[in-house]
């Protein structure tokens, strides 16, 4: 019988359109919860979810039969629509349409887990597109357009 195994994790971020400030305190961590039961019925459990008002950081085990693609356009589909339909949400609310994922290898997750926890302390030093801009140059990303990722 044979098997396969897969173990990839990945931190996905992105914005609100126009890095409107639509996620409030009082709707975040309800949001977090939903994307999480997102991600898991996607086979790809969320690690840990955190918010600022205008953006949002993921880091997630990626499924062995779900594309990266999908994931995120699920997440992000399903979760504006429910952003849209809450008493604390707007009508509103979008999801920028490009997202940031980076890969993490599994003896980073403690790093990555906790720079995602400590996003207000971040944002105190720097904005979100200093934030984007810096994993841009940490991973080497090579087809960042700005003219295209920040609509």
């Amino acid at each position: 019988m044979s098997q396969s195994l897969s173990i990839l994790y990945t931190h996905a971020t992105f914005g609100t359109k126009g890095r409107n400030p639509w996620i409030n305190k009082e709707i975040a961590n309800d949001l977090h919860a939903y994307m999480a039961s997102i991600f898991k019925a996607l086979d790809s459990p969320a690690v840990i979810i955190n918010s600022m008002p205008d953006h949002i950081h993921v880091l997630f085990r990626m499924s062995k039969t779900v594309t990266l693609a999908e994931v995120m356009e699920e997440i992000k589909k399903s979760s504006s629509k429910w952003m849209k339909n809450q008493p604390m949400g707007t009508p509103l609310f979008y999801w920028q349409r490009g997202y940031g994922a980076f890969s993490v290898s599994g003896s980073h997750l403690a790093s990555v887990t906790r720079y995602i926890t400590r996003q207000k302390e971040h944002h105190k030093k720097l904005t979100y597109r200093e934030e984007v801009e810096r994993l841009i140059k940490k991973y080497n990303v090579e087809e960042y357009n700005p003219e295209y990722y920040w609509d």
